[in-house]
């Protein structure tokens, strides 16, 4: 009963709305509450990753071995560290490390994706074959072992990760641009483009890059989900950042060590993780959901 009182609310909110419009898709992912969630709690994240220098009560590295291993209290909310470094303040700088390898990763396998579905799926032929041929052999190599493999060689560092983690889904964006591109390649209006003459420049930049943005962006929003937690299991083998830049995975790597004694080492991190990660996957889903006809009815 509660589902039909749903689908009806959406039906209404809908009513009089262009389908296919932007409009029509924010208001369905407007009424979706688990996309809502969110998309409120990635842009506190952001906010408090840009701000993270006047919202931290401590600095990143500010140590005090005087207050090691306390446990949470109005002076230390979620505790200190070995060190005496303030745990929430830490959270907070992490923030920002975990966004921007999520984000830049995305970005930079997007890009390079994109070229090579591009050309892939529009010319085909050996062109086709040469660059499937490649991503098989990317793809023949579990991703979290070829970002282990470029991390090491290069060093750890934030661009490295970058890249690291941003070479290993470049083979996953350029399959999925692929095949959406040969779906919309198959379309009239892209014979009727060619008719009249268009070039292959304009068919792919005017016509046929805006018609595949809804999958890029639904498997962008899940993609960096999926950079964050590589990012994270690299810091928790200790192929991160260095030790005293504030990391998640570095910061659950360092307090394994204390999980019987001060468990709220890794507690805390985790927490922060795990509710990242969902945000960003129910972003995903509402974003699918509002582009697909189909899902929106269910």
């Amino acid at each position: 009963m509660f589902s039909r009182k749903k689908t009806i609310a959406k039906t209404q909110a809908l009513a009089g709305v262009p389908e296919g419009s932007k409009q029509e898709i924010w208001l369905s992912l407007k009424a979706n509450r688990r996309a809502m969630f969110g998309l409120l709690f990635i842009t506190l994240l952001t906010i408090t990753a840009i701000f993270a220098d006047f919202i931290a009560p401590y600095g990143m590295r500010e140590q005090n071995l005087a207050n090691a291993l306390q446990f949470p209290s109005r002076s230390h909310w979620f505790g200190t560290d070995d060190l005496g470094r303030d745990v929430l303040s830490r959270l907070i700088y992490g923030t920002r490390i975990s966004l921007t390898v999520g984000v830049c990763a995305v970005l930079l396998a997007l890009f390079f994706g994109g070229i090579l579905g591009v050309l892939s799926g529009y010319f085909r032929g050996w062109i086709d074959t040469l660059i499937m041929r490649f991503c098989d052999i990317l793809l023949s190599i579990p991703s979290i072992l070829l970002a282990i493999a470029i991390v090491a060689s290069l060093g750890s560092s934030l661009p490295n990760m970058i890249l690291a983690i941003g070479l290993a889904n470049i083979p996953i964006f350029a399959r999925i641009i692929r095949a959406s591109v040969m779906a919309v390649k198959e379309k009239q209006f892209i014979e009727a483009g060619k008719a009249l003459g268009a070039n292959n420049g304009l068919l792919i930049f005017k016509h046929i890059l805006p018609n595949i943005l809804s999958p890029v962006i639904v498997h962008s929003s899940m993609g960096v989900a999926t950079a964050i937690l590589s990012a994270v299991g690299l810091g928790f083998i200790g192929l991160g950042m260095e030790a005293s830049v504030a990391e998640w995975g570095t910061m659950l790597n360092f307090g394994r060590g204390y999980i019987r004694t001060h468990p709220y080492l890794t507690i805390y991190p985790g927490i922060a993780i795990m509710l990242t990660i969902l945000s960003f996957n129910l972003i995903g889903d509402g974003i699918r959901d509002a582009i697909d006809p189909k899902m929106r009815e269910r």
